[in-house]
Protein backbone atom coordinates (compact mmCIF):
# COMPACT_ATOMS: atom_id res chain seq x y z
CA UNK A 1 0.00 0.00 0.00
CA UNK A 2 2.89 2.16 1.06
CA UNK A 3 4.71 1.68 -2.42
CA UNK A 4 1.16 2.20 -4.08
CA UNK A 5 0.89 6.02 -2.15
CA UNK A 6 4.86 6.97 -3.16
CA UNK A 7 3.92 5.47 -6.78
CA UNK A 8 0.87 8.19 -6.90
CA UNK A 9 2.91 10.97 -5.33
CA UNK A 10 5.42 10.92 -7.74
CA UNK A 11 3.26 10.96 -10.74
CA UNK A 12 1.55 14.05 -9.84
CA UNK A 13 4.91 15.27 -9.01
CA UNK A 14 6.16 14.42 -12.64
CA UNK A 15 3.20 15.82 -13.90
CA UNK A 16 3.41 18.77 -11.83
CA UNK A 17 6.85 19.27 -13.31
CA UNK A 18 5.62 18.89 -16.85
CA UNK A 19 2.16 21.09 -16.36
CA UNK A 20 4.06 23.98 -14.51
CA UNK A 21 8.08 24.05 -15.46
CA UNK A 22 9.03 27.42 -16.54
CA UNK A 23 5.58 29.36 -15.36
CA UNK A 24 5.98 32.81 -15.42
CA UNK A 25 2.75 34.73 -13.48
CA UNK A 26 3.68 38.09 -12.14
CA UNK A 27 -0.04 39.26 -12.81
CA UNK A 28 -1.21 40.00 -9.42
CA UNK A 29 1.56 39.59 -7.33
CA UNK A 30 2.75 36.44 -8.39
CA UNK A 31 -0.90 34.71 -8.96
CA UNK A 32 -2.39 35.08 -12.45
CA UNK A 33 -5.14 37.50 -12.57
CA UNK A 34 -7.39 34.71 -13.48
CA UNK A 35 -8.01 30.69 -13.78
CA UNK A 36 -9.34 29.73 -17.49
CA UNK A 37 -9.64 31.37 -20.88
CA UNK A 38 -13.52 32.20 -20.11
CA UNK A 39 -12.56 34.45 -16.82
CA UNK A 40 -9.44 35.61 -18.08
CA UNK A 41 -11.71 36.69 -20.85
CA UNK A 42 -13.53 39.27 -17.76
CA UNK A 43 -10.05 40.34 -16.41
CA UNK A 44 -10.60 37.17 -13.65
CA UNK A 45 -13.54 38.09 -12.88
CA UNK A 46 -17.13 35.45 -12.72
CA UNK A 47 -17.05 34.35 -8.47
CA UNK A 48 -20.73 35.52 -8.17
CA UNK A 49 -22.09 34.76 -11.76
CA UNK A 50 -24.01 31.61 -12.49
CA UNK A 51 -23.38 31.39 -16.02
CA UNK A 52 -21.47 28.54 -18.24
CA UNK A 53 -18.05 29.17 -17.73
CA UNK A 54 -16.35 25.35 -18.03
CA UNK A 55 -15.47 23.36 -15.17
CA UNK A 56 -12.25 25.20 -14.54
CA UNK A 57 -14.82 27.95 -12.84
CA UNK A 58 -14.50 25.98 -9.59
CA UNK A 59 -10.78 27.08 -8.98
CA UNK A 60 -12.63 31.11 -8.80
CA UNK A 61 -15.38 29.28 -6.95
CA UNK A 62 -15.82 25.46 -6.09
CA UNK A 63 -19.94 26.78 -5.60
CA UNK A 64 -19.95 27.26 -8.81
CA UNK A 65 -19.36 23.49 -10.13
CA UNK A 66 -23.60 23.51 -10.01
CA UNK A 67 -24.05 25.64 -13.20
CA UNK A 68 -21.51 23.56 -15.07
CA UNK A 69 -21.59 20.69 -17.71
CA UNK A 70 -20.37 17.39 -17.05
CA UNK A 71 -17.44 17.94 -19.65
CA UNK A 72 -13.57 17.76 -20.20
CA UNK A 73 -12.14 21.09 -20.39
CA UNK A 74 -8.38 21.79 -21.36
CA UNK A 75 -6.58 24.95 -21.89
CA UNK A 76 -3.43 26.56 -23.14
CA UNK A 77 -1.79 29.89 -22.59
CA UNK A 78 0.87 31.68 -23.94
CA UNK A 79 2.43 34.02 -21.20
CA UNK A 80 4.89 36.87 -22.52
CA UNK A 81 6.13 39.08 -19.60
CA UNK A 82 8.99 41.57 -20.76
CA UNK A 83 11.18 42.44 -17.54
CA UNK A 84 14.05 45.39 -17.27
CA UNK A 85 16.13 46.83 -14.69
CA UNK A 86 17.67 50.14 -14.76
CA UNK A 87 20.77 51.29 -12.90
CA UNK A 88 21.87 54.59 -12.56
CA UNK A 89 25.42 55.25 -11.46
CA UNK A 90 27.46 54.95 -8.04
CA UNK A 91 29.56 56.89 -6.35
CA UNK A 92 31.15 53.90 -4.21
CA UNK A 93 31.18 51.33 -6.78
CA UNK A 94 31.54 48.89 -4.15
CA UNK A 95 33.98 50.86 -1.86
CA UNK A 96 33.36 51.17 1.75
CA UNK A 97 31.95 48.10 2.60
CA UNK A 98 28.85 49.22 0.18
CA UNK A 99 27.49 46.89 -2.43
CA UNK A 100 26.95 48.90 -5.85
CA UNK A 101 25.57 47.51 -9.34
CA UNK A 102 27.19 48.61 -13.23
CA UNK A 103 25.12 51.07 -13.95
CA UNK A 104 22.63 50.56 -16.91
CA UNK A 105 20.00 49.32 -18.27
CA UNK A 106 19.37 45.29 -18.55
CA UNK A 107 16.58 43.05 -20.34
CA UNK A 108 15.73 39.37 -18.85
CA UNK A 109 15.38 36.75 -20.94
CA UNK A 110 13.25 34.20 -21.21
CA UNK A 111 10.36 35.69 -22.19
CA UNK A 112 7.72 32.94 -23.54
CA UNK A 113 6.18 30.35 -21.40
CA UNK A 114 3.64 27.86 -22.08
CA UNK A 115 0.90 27.55 -19.04
CA UNK A 116 -1.65 24.48 -19.44
CA UNK A 117 -4.65 23.33 -17.26
CA UNK A 118 -7.44 20.65 -17.24
CA UNK A 119 -10.88 20.18 -15.55
CA UNK A 120 -13.15 17.68 -15.27
CA UNK A 121 -16.99 17.84 -13.82
CA UNK A 122 -19.23 14.90 -12.45
CA UNK A 123 -22.62 15.50 -11.37
CA UNK A 124 -23.64 12.62 -9.30
CA UNK A 125 -27.09 11.32 -8.61
CA UNK A 126 -27.64 13.17 -5.68
CA UNK A 127 -27.14 16.23 -7.78
CA UNK A 128 -23.80 17.12 -6.18
CA UNK A 129 -21.22 17.63 -8.21
CA UNK A 130 -17.52 16.52 -8.06
CA UNK A 131 -14.68 18.58 -9.97
CA UNK A 132 -11.38 17.87 -10.87
CA UNK A 133 -8.86 20.56 -11.59
CA UNK A 134 -5.37 21.09 -12.29
CA UNK A 135 -4.00 24.00 -13.13
CA UNK A 136 -1.08 26.58 -12.45
CA UNK A 137 -1.74 29.62 -10.59
CA UNK A 138 1.40 31.30 -8.97
CA UNK A 139 5.33 31.81 -9.93
CA UNK A 140 7.89 33.67 -10.96
CA UNK A 141 10.55 33.61 -13.19
CA UNK A 142 14.08 35.81 -14.43
CA UNK A 143 16.67 35.71 -16.46
CA UNK A 144 19.66 37.64 -15.93
CA UNK A 145 22.23 37.02 -17.84
CA UNK A 146 23.49 40.27 -19.66
CA UNK A 147 27.55 40.08 -20.01
CA UNK A 148 27.74 43.57 -19.34
CA UNK A 149 26.16 43.02 -15.51
CA UNK A 150 28.75 43.49 -12.54
CA UNK A 151 28.39 43.89 -9.52
CA UNK A 152 31.68 46.09 -6.98
CA UNK A 153 32.32 45.41 -3.47
CA UNK A 154 35.38 44.65 -1.18
CA UNK A 155 35.92 40.73 -1.23
CA UNK A 156 38.26 40.82 1.70
CA UNK A 157 34.92 42.01 4.00
CA UNK A 158 37.27 44.61 5.37
CA UNK A 159 35.30 47.69 3.53
CA UNK A 160 38.12 48.77 1.32
CA UNK A 161 38.58 49.46 -2.57
CA UNK A 162 35.85 47.53 -4.18
CA UNK A 163 36.25 45.34 -6.98
CA UNK A 164 34.18 44.18 -9.97
CA UNK A 165 32.49 41.15 -10.30
CA UNK A 166 30.80 39.67 -13.29
CA UNK A 167 26.82 38.90 -12.82
CA UNK A 168 23.73 41.50 -11.59
CA UNK A 169 25.15 40.71 -8.21
CA UNK A 170 28.19 39.64 -8.48
CA UNK A 171 28.20 35.87 -8.78
CA UNK A 172 27.75 35.05 -12.30
CA UNK A 173 24.02 34.69 -13.98
CA UNK A 174 21.64 35.71 -11.89
CA UNK A 175 17.17 35.10 -11.27
CA UNK A 176 14.96 32.52 -10.03
CA UNK A 177 12.33 30.26 -11.27
CA UNK A 178 9.10 29.51 -9.32
CA UNK A 179 6.40 27.48 -10.45
CA UNK A 180 3.50 26.48 -8.78
CA UNK A 181 1.08 23.59 -9.72
CA UNK A 182 -2.49 22.86 -8.12
CA UNK A 183 -4.43 19.56 -8.26
CA UNK A 184 -7.80 20.64 -6.36
CA UNK A 185 -10.86 17.81 -5.78
CA UNK A 186 -13.87 19.98 -5.05
CA UNK A 187 -17.86 18.66 -3.78
CA UNK A 188 -20.25 21.64 -4.85
CA UNK A 189 -24.19 21.21 -3.84
CA UNK A 190 -27.47 23.58 -4.26
CA UNK A 191 -29.24 23.97 -1.31
CA UNK A 192 -32.07 25.47 -3.21
CA UNK A 193 -32.43 27.36 -6.53
CA UNK A 194 -30.95 30.54 -4.74
CA UNK A 195 -27.81 29.16 -2.64
CA UNK A 196 -24.85 26.74 -3.34
CA UNK A 197 -21.58 25.98 -1.29
CA UNK A 198 -18.64 23.70 -2.57
CA UNK A 199 -15.61 23.11 -0.86
CA UNK A 200 -12.45 20.30 -1.34
CA UNK A 201 -8.59 20.29 -0.89
CA UNK A 202 -6.22 22.02 -2.72
CA UNK A 203 -2.41 19.97 -3.15
CA UNK A 204 0.25 22.18 -5.00
CA UNK A 205 4.09 21.34 -5.53
CA UNK A 206 6.78 24.21 -5.88
CA UNK A 207 9.90 24.06 -7.54
CA UNK A 208 12.48 26.49 -7.38
CA UNK A 209 15.64 27.44 -8.29
CA UNK A 210 18.02 30.72 -7.71
CA UNK A 211 20.84 31.41 -9.19
CA UNK A 212 23.85 33.99 -8.77
CA UNK A 213 23.48 35.08 -5.15
CA UNK A 214 26.40 33.73 -3.46
CA UNK A 215 27.88 36.81 -2.84
CA UNK A 216 24.95 37.46 -0.32
CA UNK A 217 26.69 34.41 2.20
CA UNK A 218 28.21 36.69 4.68
CA UNK A 219 24.35 37.10 5.67
CA UNK A 220 23.38 34.08 5.93
CA UNK A 221 22.45 32.47 9.44
CA UNK A 222 24.59 29.52 8.41
CA UNK A 223 27.94 31.75 8.48
CA UNK A 224 26.79 34.02 11.26
CA UNK A 225 25.95 31.05 13.64
CA UNK A 226 29.74 29.36 12.69
CA UNK A 227 31.14 32.32 13.63
CA UNK A 228 29.16 33.19 16.63
CA UNK A 229 30.24 29.15 17.73
CA UNK A 230 33.74 28.65 16.48
CA UNK A 231 35.42 32.26 15.57
CA UNK A 232 35.53 30.90 12.04
CA UNK A 233 33.08 31.30 8.83
CA UNK A 234 31.71 28.06 7.24
CA UNK A 235 31.03 27.34 3.75
CA UNK A 236 27.13 28.47 2.88
CA UNK A 237 26.07 25.29 0.67
CA UNK A 238 22.24 26.25 0.17
CA UNK A 239 22.11 29.40 -1.23
CA UNK A 240 22.49 29.54 -4.60
CA UNK A 241 22.88 27.79 -8.09
CA UNK A 242 21.82 23.94 -6.69
CA UNK A 243 19.55 23.74 -9.39
CA UNK A 244 15.60 22.90 -9.18
CA UNK A 245 14.41 21.84 -5.79
CA UNK A 246 10.82 20.59 -4.80
CA UNK A 247 8.33 21.39 -1.87
CA UNK A 248 4.82 19.61 -1.39
CA UNK A 249 1.32 21.12 0.74
CA UNK A 250 -1.72 21.31 1.13
CA UNK A 251 -4.86 23.55 1.93
CA UNK A 252 -7.89 23.73 0.93
CA UNK A 253 -10.30 26.13 -0.97
CA UNK A 254 -14.62 27.06 -0.05
CA UNK A 255 -17.14 29.40 -1.88
CA UNK A 256 -20.86 30.12 -1.50
CA UNK A 257 -23.13 31.24 -4.13
CA UNK A 258 -25.99 33.32 -3.62
CA UNK A 259 -29.28 34.08 -6.13
CA UNK A 260 -30.51 37.26 -5.06
CA UNK A 261 -32.95 37.48 -7.58
CA UNK A 262 -33.28 35.89 -11.08
CA UNK A 263 -30.95 38.21 -12.64
CA UNK A 264 -28.79 39.49 -9.73
CA UNK A 265 -26.16 37.21 -7.96
CA UNK A 266 -23.16 37.10 -5.60
CA UNK A 267 -20.43 34.95 -4.40
CA UNK A 268 -17.76 34.32 -1.77
CA UNK A 269 -14.28 32.41 -2.11
CA UNK A 270 -11.88 31.40 0.20
CA UNK A 271 -8.11 29.43 -1.06
CA UNK A 272 -6.47 28.59 2.84
CA UNK A 273 -3.05 29.27 3.18
CA UNK A 274 -1.08 26.37 1.75
CA UNK A 275 1.57 24.88 4.27
CA UNK A 276 4.83 24.03 2.10
CA UNK A 277 7.69 21.66 2.84
CA UNK A 278 10.94 23.74 2.69
CA UNK A 279 12.97 24.55 -0.04
CA UNK A 280 16.39 22.65 1.72
CA UNK A 281 18.19 23.00 -1.44
CA UNK A 282 17.82 26.88 -0.90
CA UNK A 283 17.56 26.90 3.21
CA UNK A 284 20.37 29.55 3.36
CA UNK A 285 18.16 31.95 1.02
CA UNK A 286 14.47 31.91 2.10
CA UNK A 287 13.10 32.40 5.91
CA UNK A 288 12.71 29.69 7.96
CA UNK A 289 15.29 27.80 6.66
CA UNK A 290 13.95 27.62 3.41
CA UNK A 291 10.44 28.05 3.64
CA UNK A 292 8.12 29.20 0.89
CA UNK A 293 4.42 28.67 2.08
CA UNK A 294 1.78 30.04 -0.47
CA UNK A 295 -0.72 32.60 1.07
CA UNK A 296 -4.21 32.67 1.17
CA UNK A 297 -6.59 34.27 -0.71
CA UNK A 298 -10.36 35.65 -0.46
CA UNK A 299 -12.55 36.88 -3.10
CA UNK A 300 -15.79 38.50 -3.33
CA UNK A 301 -18.05 39.46 -6.26
CA UNK A 302 -21.47 40.07 -8.05
CA UNK A 303 -22.83 39.40 -10.98
CA UNK A 304 -25.99 41.01 -12.78
CA UNK A 305 -27.83 40.56 -16.21
CA UNK A 306 -28.83 44.05 -17.34
CA UNK A 307 -30.30 42.11 -20.46
CA UNK A 308 -31.22 38.91 -21.50
CA UNK A 309 -28.26 38.93 -23.38
CA UNK A 310 -25.47 40.75 -21.18
CA UNK A 311 -23.84 40.47 -18.11
CA UNK A 312 -21.62 42.50 -15.71
CA UNK A 313 -19.75 40.81 -13.35
CA UNK A 314 -17.75 43.11 -10.09
CA UNK A 315 -15.35 41.06 -8.30
CA UNK A 316 -12.41 42.15 -5.45
CA UNK A 317 -9.62 39.95 -4.52
CA UNK A 318 -7.17 40.06 -1.69
CA UNK A 319 -4.02 38.32 -1.41
CA UNK A 320 -2.35 38.15 2.08
CA UNK A 321 1.46 37.97 0.67
CA UNK A 322 2.63 39.52 4.04
CA UNK A 323 1.71 36.18 5.93
CA UNK A 324 4.57 34.43 4.07
CA UNK A 325 7.74 35.29 5.84
CA UNK A 326 10.09 34.70 2.72
CA UNK A 327 7.83 37.26 0.69
CA UNK A 328 6.51 39.34 2.81
CA UNK A 329 9.88 40.60 5.32
CA UNK A 330 11.49 43.28 4.00
CA UNK A 331 14.99 43.56 3.00
CA UNK A 332 16.33 45.67 5.61
CA UNK A 333 15.97 42.58 8.27
CA UNK A 334 19.21 41.50 6.78
CA UNK A 335 20.59 44.61 8.65
CA UNK A 336 19.77 42.65 11.80
CA UNK A 337 22.18 39.47 11.16
CA UNK A 338 24.82 39.41 13.35
CA UNK A 339 27.78 39.69 10.76
CA UNK A 340 26.56 43.53 10.14
CA UNK A 341 27.33 44.41 13.29
CA UNK A 342 27.57 42.08 16.26
CA UNK A 343 28.17 44.31 19.05
CA UNK A 344 24.67 46.32 18.03
CA UNK A 345 22.89 43.12 16.94
CA UNK A 346 24.39 39.72 18.81
CA UNK A 347 21.41 37.96 17.07
CA UNK A 348 21.51 35.81 13.73
CA UNK A 349 17.38 35.65 13.41
CA UNK A 350 17.44 38.38 10.19
CA UNK A 351 19.94 36.72 8.42
CA UNK A 352 18.79 35.19 5.31
CA UNK A 353 17.51 31.82 6.18
CA UNK A 354 16.95 32.60 9.65
CA UNK A 355 13.49 32.88 11.59
CA UNK A 356 13.05 37.05 10.39
CA UNK A 357 14.99 36.44 7.55
CA UNK A 358 15.48 39.31 5.01
CA UNK A 359 12.23 38.52 2.24
CA UNK A 360 11.47 40.56 -0.75
CA UNK A 361 9.13 42.45 1.45
CA UNK A 362 5.54 42.25 -0.35
CA UNK A 363 2.56 44.00 1.07
CA UNK A 364 -1.10 42.40 0.85
CA UNK A 365 -2.54 43.02 -2.74
CA UNK A 366 -6.10 44.06 -3.24
CA UNK A 367 -6.97 43.80 -6.92
CA UNK A 368 -10.67 45.44 -8.47
CA UNK A 369 -12.27 43.97 -11.05
CA UNK A 370 -14.93 45.05 -13.74
CA UNK A 371 -15.93 42.31 -16.32
CA UNK A 372 -18.94 42.06 -19.23
CA UNK A 373 -19.98 39.12 -20.75
CA UNK A 374 -22.25 39.59 -24.69
CA UNK A 375 -23.96 36.98 -25.86
CA UNK A 376 -23.89 38.14 -29.74
CA UNK A 377 -26.03 35.11 -30.44
CA UNK A 378 -26.38 31.19 -30.09
CA UNK A 379 -23.19 30.14 -30.89
CA UNK A 380 -21.14 33.23 -30.13
CA UNK A 381 -20.06 34.91 -27.04
CA UNK A 382 -18.25 38.24 -26.28
CA UNK A 383 -15.71 39.09 -23.29
CA UNK A 384 -14.35 42.07 -21.94
CA UNK A 385 -12.60 43.00 -18.77
CA UNK A 386 -10.55 45.60 -16.34
CA UNK A 387 -8.35 45.03 -13.20
CA UNK A 388 -6.69 47.29 -11.15
CA UNK A 389 -4.52 46.34 -7.94
CA UNK A 390 -2.16 48.43 -6.55
CA UNK A 391 1.35 46.75 -6.95
CA UNK A 392 2.95 45.04 -3.82
CA UNK A 393 6.42 46.12 -3.94
CA UNK A 394 7.67 48.92 -2.00
CA UNK A 395 10.84 50.84 -2.97
CA UNK A 396 13.14 50.33 -0.30
CA UNK A 397 13.27 46.36 -1.26
CA UNK A 398 13.84 46.71 -5.45
CA UNK A 399 17.45 45.45 -4.88
CA UNK A 400 16.42 41.72 -3.75
CA UNK A 401 12.94 41.85 -6.11
CA UNK A 402 15.34 42.43 -9.34
CA UNK A 403 14.89 38.53 -8.86
CA UNK A 404 11.19 39.22 -8.58
CA UNK A 405 9.90 42.11 -10.45
CA UNK A 406 5.90 41.67 -9.82
CA UNK A 407 5.39 44.80 -10.17
CA UNK A 408 1.82 44.60 -12.76
CA UNK A 409 -1.07 47.18 -11.51
CA UNK A 410 -3.66 46.94 -14.66
CA UNK A 411 -4.63 44.61 -16.81
CA UNK A 412 -7.23 44.53 -19.98
CA UNK A 413 -8.38 41.91 -21.17
CA UNK A 414 -10.87 40.46 -24.33
CA UNK A 415 -12.76 36.95 -25.12
CA UNK A 416 -14.74 35.55 -27.48
CA UNK A 417 -16.33 31.82 -27.06
CA UNK A 418 -17.99 29.84 -30.21
CA UNK A 419 -20.05 27.07 -29.14
CA UNK A 420 -19.89 24.44 -31.85
CA UNK A 421 -22.74 21.40 -33.11
CA UNK A 422 -21.95 19.11 -31.22
CA UNK A 423 -22.29 20.87 -27.25
CA UNK A 424 -18.15 21.66 -27.52
CA UNK A 425 -16.66 24.99 -26.87
CA UNK A 426 -13.82 27.03 -28.22
CA UNK A 427 -12.56 30.27 -26.27
CA UNK A 428 -9.67 31.98 -26.66
CA UNK A 429 -8.83 35.32 -24.31
CA UNK A 430 -6.12 37.48 -24.49
CA UNK A 431 -4.39 39.88 -21.67
CA UNK A 432 -2.92 43.25 -21.99
CA UNK A 433 -0.89 44.74 -19.20
CA UNK A 434 1.03 47.88 -19.25
CA UNK A 435 4.15 48.70 -18.16
CA UNK A 436 4.48 49.50 -14.64
CA UNK A 437 7.69 50.51 -12.44
CA UNK A 438 8.73 50.74 -8.98
CA UNK A 439 12.10 53.09 -8.21
CA UNK A 440 14.07 52.83 -5.09
CA UNK A 441 17.67 53.36 -3.40
CA UNK A 442 20.03 50.82 -3.41
CA UNK A 443 20.12 50.01 0.33
CA UNK A 444 23.38 48.57 0.06
CA UNK A 445 25.30 51.12 -1.65
CA UNK A 446 25.08 53.73 1.02
CA UNK A 447 27.00 53.88 4.04
CA UNK A 448 28.00 56.25 6.72
CA UNK A 449 31.57 56.40 5.59
CA UNK A 450 30.91 58.14 2.73
CA UNK A 451 28.02 60.54 3.48
CA UNK A 452 28.10 62.73 0.83
CA UNK A 453 27.17 59.42 -1.78
CA UNK A 454 23.77 59.23 -1.98
CA UNK A 455 23.16 55.78 -3.07
CA UNK A 456 22.01 54.31 -6.53
CA UNK A 457 18.70 53.85 -7.80
CA UNK A 458 17.45 50.64 -9.35
CA UNK A 459 14.28 50.75 -11.60
CA UNK A 460 12.22 47.31 -11.87
CA UNK A 461 9.74 48.21 -15.15
CA UNK A 462 7.33 45.29 -16.45
CA UNK A 463 4.84 44.71 -19.25
CA UNK A 464 3.05 41.31 -20.25
CA UNK A 465 0.91 40.16 -22.77
CA UNK A 466 -0.99 36.56 -22.65
CA UNK A 467 -2.90 34.26 -25.18
CA UNK A 468 -5.05 31.55 -24.01
CA UNK A 469 -7.09 29.24 -26.15
CA UNK A 470 -9.57 26.26 -24.35
CA UNK A 471 -11.81 23.83 -25.55
CA UNK A 472 -14.54 22.28 -23.60
CA UNK A 473 -15.70 18.90 -25.21
CA UNK A 474 -19.52 18.70 -25.16
CA UNK A 475 -21.60 16.70 -22.77
CA UNK A 476 -24.66 14.74 -22.60
CA UNK A 477 -26.12 17.48 -20.54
Amino acid sequence: MRSKVKGVAAGFAATALLLSSGAAFATNGYFTHGVGAQSKGMAGTGVGSNSAMGPIVAASNPALSVFQQDAWEVGLSIFSPRRTHTVTQSANLGSFGTFSLEEGSYDSGSEWFPIPYVAKNWTLQNDGVIAFLFYGRGGMNTDWDNPDAVAYFDPTGQGGTGQPFPGTFGAGKAGVDLSQGFLSVTYAAQTSDRFAWGVGPVFAVQMFEANGVQSFAGFTKTLADSIAATGQPTDVPALSNNGHDMSYGWGFHGGVWFGFTDRFSGGLSYHSKMSMSEFDDYADLYAERGGFDIPSSIRGGVSMLVTDTMRVNVDVEHTAFSEVDSVGNPMSNIFNCFTANPQVFPTTDGCLGGPAGAGFGWEDMTSYKLGLEWGADERNTWRFGYSYGEQPIQSADVLFNILAPGVMEQHFTIGWTRTTASGGALTVSFMYAPSVSVTGPNLFDFTPASPANPPQNITLEMEQFEFEVSYRFGSRQ
